[in-house]
């Protein structure tokens, strides 16, 4: 479950908050009666302390093996991201409950915050000073995931009410330091450098360890079967990535037989293949020497995974794995037309655009960008779109991850109509002449188009990697060929106040890319070109409710930090166009990586556009700036 927007019913007065949370003390004497059964059935459950020791022993380090070694029997079970279920909870909602559960004045819980930088130590230091008569029953794991599910699926007028009494229950019964991550749960971000990739691992890990055998191994052995079965946990996980349907099946089945019962299937989204940039097109020809490969154009939209299951049910997904039914019900409306009857059931990737009916072309992802994200009506939309299929995933009960992309496009062809307006497939190209390719290029940026891709098309190594950058993919943009290289989406976290002109607005930002292994966000560069007066003034308001007194602690400044005049919530990501890198004293992308104390900036970066597609945990991350700066002069 994500931390996401501020709950439906945020502009509540506190007079019908007030009745409301007497409406919902109703329920609290049966809450007490579920808490006394728990209590009888504590011995079986894992308490929640326990879980709340794994998380301190996380904090305490930044080495991966010691994380990966505290987690081995301890695993967090969350709703994938396909589920769609968001927490919906604010700050001013989590402070009420703090100060509800335990006397403090929101004044004084609010001044503790702007000190401290952190909801889950104001509770927890809050928590301390609270004296109780009677110690509650002992928080557990199940109990304590029961409860974020209930509010994150509280809807409705009484919904706020109803999370605040939950939130004060759960807090009532904190003993330690449980407080602290309870609320950080609430907020989305544990901070305590607990990666996902570290998660599998270490599940991998305690499979294997499991076995009573394990103890006779020689270090060789065990060492190689800890890191084959990490692969196998990975891999299972990028195609169905459910904890609830994975972990199950490890208990039941050998690990050599994982994917023989975990094996994607519509209704789950797989996370996307990912292409690699290049900046020559003779790069893309020493890549693909003595192999065939074939060139799609690159269109300037949303990626999107589209589903239907045996039972007829349809399912957009973005990148992130987000459903965006609800988002495109034009889409959705139109959808059955684009399939063959024979076709039962599939996966496939593809592009949204913005589309113009009239000149039959595709229109700029600027345009794309304004269309509503939520309860979008379809009599309302105004910005048309056309879906560009490149890909077929899943077709009629069958995986196709390992088959080529030859085979893969042939059966997409087979088995959907071409639509106009509505359904195409991505234009493509298959020759290894690089005048062609050129010539190809040049009409994809005709058409609108951002550039090229070019992939592996017919052997062994041409299948389709999910949640992998792979060099099978090479993407081609008209900036790289100018030698300005690939894109960076980045995280806005400070602003400086305008000068001159911008007095009234922001002038500059300071941005920084995403560490997942530390859950840190790295300064990475200051941006003030490429924006025009409006967005500016857009930008102004739309970041003026993420404003922050003080830097977070998950930011990564350094000794001598850039020190903007406001701080931000990290909540934007934009994509941003670099005339190149460098090493910096200053700024603290990857640091440690190619200096001991240097990190690495972007420097003239210049302001592409939002990515609204794309969650602040989803920015280019600390080690792909260090791989575009150790790659960005090999073509030169």
């Amino acid at each position: 479950m994500d931390a996401g927007s501020p709950d439906n019913n945020a502009e509540t007065s506190e007079q019908d908050v007030d009745m409301e949370i007497k409406e919902a003390e109703k329920e609290e004497e049966e809450e007490r009666e579920e808490m006394k059964a728990e209590r009888a059935a504590t011995k079986q459950l894992v308490p929640y302390a326990a879980l709340v020791k794994t998380f301190e022993k996380c904090e305490q380090t930044t080495k991966r093996l010691e994380i990966t070694e505290h987690l081995v029997m301890l695993f967090i079970q969350l709703c994938p991201d396909y589920e769609g279920l968001e927490l919906g909870i604010g700050e001013s909602i989590i402070m009420r409950a703090i100060g509800d559960s335990t006397g403090r004045k929101p004044d004084a819980i609010k001044k503790s915050y702007q000190k401290i930088g952190d909801l889950g130590t104001v509770a927890q230091e809050s928590k301390r000073s609270q004296s109780t008569l009677f110690p509650a029953a002992a928080l557990t794991v199940p109990h304590v995931f029961k409860k974020l599910k209930e509010i994150a699926m509280f809807e409705g007028q009484s919904s706020q009410a109803r999370k605040i009494k939950i939130i004060q229950n759960l807090l009532v019964a904190c003993k330690g330091n449980e407080a602290k991550y309870i609320i950080r749960q609430l907020e989305g971000k544990l901070r305590i450098g607990l990666a996902e990739q570290t998660v599998l691992a270490a599940l991998a890990q305690a499979v294997v360890l499991s076995d009573p055998k394990s103890k006779k191994w020689s270090t060789g052995t065990r060492e190689e079967r800890l890191l084959r079965a990490a692969e196998v946990v990975k891999s299972v996980y990028n195609q169905l990535p459910s904890y609830d349907m994975i972990i199950p099946a490890l208990l039941e089945h050998p690990l050599e037989e994982l994917l023989d019962h975990c094996t994607m299937r519509p209704g789950i989204p797989l996370k996307p293949m990912l292409a690699h940039p290049t900046k020559s097109l003779t790069e893309v020809l020493d890549r693909f020497e003595g192999q065939n490969f074939t060139c799609e154009y690159k269109y300037d939209g949303e990626r999107a995974q589209i589903h239907k299951l045996e039972d007829g049910t349809i399912s957009i997904y973005s990148r992130n794995s987000e459903n965006m039914s609800q988002r495109y019900p034009d889409v959705m409306e139109k959808i059955q037309k684009w399939i063959k009857p024979s076709t039962t059931s599939f996966i496939i990737d593809c592009e949204t655009v913005a589309w113009d009916k009239e000149k039959k072309r595709i229109l700029p992802f600027q345009v794309l960008s304004t269309r509503k994200r939520k309860d979008v009506k379809e009599e309302d939309i105004k910005v048309q779109v056309a879906i560009f299929a490149f890909d077929c995933l899943y077709l009629n009960g069958e995986s196709l991850l390992q088959t080529s992309l030859k085979t893969r496009r042939q059966k997409m062809m087979e088995s959907f109509i071409r639509t106009e307006d509505e359904f195409f497939f991505a234009e493509s190209m298959d020759s290894n002449n690089i005048e062609d390719i050129q010539h190809f290029l040049d009409e994809s940026i005709k058409n609108n188009c951002e550039g090229l891709m070019v992939k592996l098309y017919d052997n062994e190594h041409a299948t389709y990697e999910p949640s992998k950058r792979s060099r099978n993919w090479l993407k081609v943009k008209k900036d790289y060929l100018a030698g300005v290289g690939d894109s960076v989406d980045l995280v806005v976290i400070g602003a400086f106040h305008g000068k001159g002109k911008r007095t009234a607005v922001y002038g500059a930002f300071l941005l920084a890319c995403y560490d997942p292994e530390t859950e840190k966000f790295q300064t990475v560069c200051k941006i003030g070109t490429g924006f025009s007066e409006e967005q500016l003034k857009t930008f102004h308001e739309k970041l003026k409710d993420t404003v922050i007194p003080t830097p977070r602690s998950d930011f990564m400044l350094g000794e001598n930090p850039i020190k903007p005049d406001v701080w931000f919530k990290p909540t934007q990501v934009w994509e941003v166009q670099p005339a190149d890198l460098s090493v910096s004293p200053v700024y603290m992308a990857g640091v440690g990586q190619v200096d001991p104390t240097k990190g690495i900036s972007l420097r003239f970066p210049r302001f592409l556009k939002i990515r609204e597609d794309k969650e602040v945990e989803d920015a280019t991350s600390s080690d792909q700036i260090v791989e575009f700066y150790l790659n960005q002069g090999r073509n030169d």
